[in-house]
């Protein structure tokens, strides 16, 4: 009887620890391009976005290596925010390392049509025709036990009802200011955006989505209500409005920068200034580049004033080679709303406390 007490015992146990696990999420390096793995408490994985393709297969090579940390033997849903290449071109590869079961994107049509562009797009839905699909629109729930995710963008639509958390007025809306957008906003702009929440956690990934497509989220009512952590929208390249971000009052937010590419000096400067904002943190170091006009940059970017503390960016050097270690950011995030952040590099780690 007692033998039998213990073993009851441990089961439990068990059971207990395993409905207390966090919810872990990797912020990947690829290279400028766009990744993140979230892993459930119950072990359920969602992809959002897959790199690029090509490269020695570095990006999913990454990919694969974060799965594997995480304990995947699959993912259960990877999730396409929008058909560029640096989004969408891992699939193929991917698919070959893990079995995929369900796909989520925007759907057609192509917009984009050059020769790359067409190819990359027919490679990607061989490989997701034959898996489960189901394109999803604002205000659906991706399934996945112990989290609640919600597409919040997709296909230029936005969700019209506020979030648990949201709908109150936005005073920052009167001073929102367009801006003109280059040719690639019009695919960004239908970029496939969703809310993770766990217990009083709360994550937001918005794929490329524009400045003026993030409007429609926070105006004239903020639908989205407040984040812990904000993975910042197109790279930091002309997206995250203050009028934006600062209805967010994000605690964290990331750059999935490269060393050449996002965390412009205006978005740098406006998660500087949000209320509440404790750290950015980055993937890679900034370096110091030339304003480029077609990205609505009028100063030079990147250097030392323009990037986050060595400690909280994954990456340093300028140009990774296939071959080469790249570092990744990883969140542990818990239901009470405190997560930690932890360079790959260094092992630097930060806890967060929940929000009052």
């Amino acid at each position: 009887m007692k033998r039998t007490f213990t073993l009851l015992a441990f089961v439990f146990a068990v059971a207990a620890a395993a409905q207390t696990r966090n919810l872990e999420i990797y912020w990947i390096d690829v290279e400028g391009g766009a990744s993140t793995l979230f892993v459930s408490p119950t072990g359920e994985s969602l992809l959002f976005d897959t790199g690029f393709p090509g490269n020695g297969d570095r990006d999913t090579t990454r990919i694969h290596a974060a799965a594997q940390k995480a304990g995947l033997r699959q993912i259960d849903h990877v999730v396409i925010s929008h058909w560029h290449a640096d989004h969408f071109g891992g699939v193929p590869d991917l698919s070959t390392r893990l079995p995929i079961r369900n796909f989520v994107d925007h759907g057609p049509p192509l917009i984009e049509t050059s020769e790359n562009a067409v190819a990359g797009y027919k490679a990607y839905t061989t490989v997701r025709d034959k898996g489960h699909y189901v394109p999803f629109k604002p205000g659906d729930k991706i399934p996945i036990k112990g989290l609640d995710v919600q597409v919040v963008t997709s296909d230029g639509a936005a969700i019209t009802s506020p979030l648990p958390g949201g709908g109150a007025p936005n005073p920052l809306c009167r001073e929102f200011k367009p801006i003109v957008e280059n040719a690639a906003a019009v695919e960004d702009g239908r970029s496939t955006g969703i809310v993770v929440r766990f217990g009083r956690f709360r994550a937001i990934e918005l794929g490329d989505l524009t400045w003026t497509k993030e409007y429609a989220l926070v105006c004239p009512n903020n639908l989205l209500g407040r984040f812990d952590l904000y993975f910042t929208d197109r790279h930091g390249i002309a997206a995250g409005s203050p009028t934006f971000v600062h209805a967010l009052k994000p605690r964290v937010a990331i750059f999935d920068n490269g060393a050449r590419k996002g965390a412009s000096k205006d978005a740098f400067l406006t998660l500087k200034s949000s209320p509440g904002l404790e750290d950015i943190w980055q993937l890679h170091y900034g370096v110091p580049r030339p304003a480029r006009e077609a990205f609505g940059e009028t100063t030079d970017q990147g250097g030392k004033d323009l990037n986050a503390p060595e400690e909280f960016i994954a990456n340093l050097v300028e140009e990774h080679t296939p071959t080469d270690a790249a570092h990744d950011l990883e969140i542990s995030a818990r239901e009470d709303g405190s997560f930690s952040l932890t360079n790959q590099r260094t092992g630097y780690n930060k806890e967060y406390r929940p929000h009052q």
